[in-house]
C-alpha cells in the first residue's frame, strides 16, 4: 500500500510574537526620532555652554529679529554686500557652508585696534576651508582702514608723516605687513557724516567693536558686545564648538 505524504504545513507565528516584535520596532523608531531631535538641541546647548565664559549671551538688537519685540539667539544673520579694497563686492552669503566670525570695527575705534592682534592670532590658528573671519570696517575710505590695520598689527612700523593717499597707504601696508593678514577686511561706509557704517547700523549697532559667530547655515549662534581676547582658550573653545559641529 502506497504511503500518503502528509500535507505541507506553513510556518505559523504566535500573534504574541508579532505584538512583541512590532513593539520593539516602534520603540526603535521612537528612539531614532528622539536621537535626531536631540542632536541639534545638544549641539546648541554645547555651543551655549562653551561660549558662556566668553559672555556670548549679549542682548541682540531688535533689528536682527525684524524690529519687533525682544530678540534672542539663534537668529538668522541678515545678508549684506560690502566691498574689498579692490572694489569687488562680497556678500555674507558667499560664505554659506563656512562658519564665519563677523567682526564690526572702525579705524577711529581705539579699542578695535587693540583687539586686532588677538583676532589675527586666532585666525592664524583656526582659519580654514571651514572657518573665516570677516572684519567689517565702518569707514568712509580704504586709506583710513589700511592705516588702522598697520597701527593695530604693526605698531612699531613708522608710518609716513601727514595725510596719506591710497597709493601711499597701500605701500605702507605692504611694507608693514608683508605676509598680509589671515582675515578678510570689507568696507562699510557710513551715510553722510556719520561714523557707523550703513550695514553695521542696519544690524542695530551703535558702537563698535561687536562680533557675531555665524554657523554654516547662516544663523547667528553667539554674539559679543565689545572686544574679546580671541586667543584665549575659552574663545577658541567657543569657536570650535561651532566649527566642529
Amino acid at each position: 500500500m502506497a504511503e500518503t505524504t502528509p500535507p505541507a504545513k506553513g510556518i505559523v507565528i504566535d500573534p504574541r510574537v508579532w505584538m512583541v516584535g512590532g513593539g520593539v520596532a516602534l520603540l526603535g523608531i521612537l528612539m531614532a526620532a528622539a536621537f535626531l531631535w536631540m542632536v541639534p538641541n545638544a549641539a546648541a546647548r554645547e555651543t551655549k555652554a562653551a561660549c558662556r565664559g566668553l559672555k556670548a549671551d549679549q542682548p541682540l538688537q531688535p533689528q536682527l529679529c525684524g524690529g519687533a519685540g525682544p530678540c534672542s539667539l539663534p537668529v538668522r544673520a541678515p545678508d549684506f554686500t560690502a566691498v574689498d579694497h579692490q572694489g569687488k563686492p562680497v556678500k555674507l552669503s558667499d560664505f554659506r557652508g563656512k562658519v564665519v566670525l563677523l567682526n564690526f570695527w572702525a579705524s577711529w575705534c581705539g579699542v578695535c585696534k587693540t583687539e586686532k592682534p588677538a583676532l589675527r592670532g586666532m585666525a592664524d590658528e583656526l582659519a580654514s576651508d571651514d572657518f573665516v573671519v570677516l572684519a567689517l570696517a565702518s569707514d568712509h575710505n580704504w586709506t583710513d582702514v589700511l592705516v588702522a590695520l598697520v597701527e593695530g598689527l604693526a605698531p612699531s612700523f613708522r608710518l609716513p608723516q601727514g595725510t596719506l593717499d591710497m597709493p601711499a597707504a597701500l605701500k605702507a601696508y605692504a611694507e608693514a605687513l608683508p605676509k598680509g593678514i589671515p582675515f578678510k577686511v570689507l568696507l562699510d561706509p557710513p551715510a553722510g557724516d556719520g561714523n557707523i557704517g550703513t550695514i553695521t547700523a542696519s544690524w542695530g549697532i551703535k558702537a563698535v567693536p561687536e562680533s557675531a559667530l555665524i554657523d554654516r547655515d547662516g544663523t547667528i549662534r553667539a554674539y559679543f558686545v565689545n572686544k574679546r581676547d580671541w586667543e584665549s582658550p575659552v574663545a577658541k573653545t567657543c569657536l570650535r564648538s561651532v566649527i566642529d559641529e
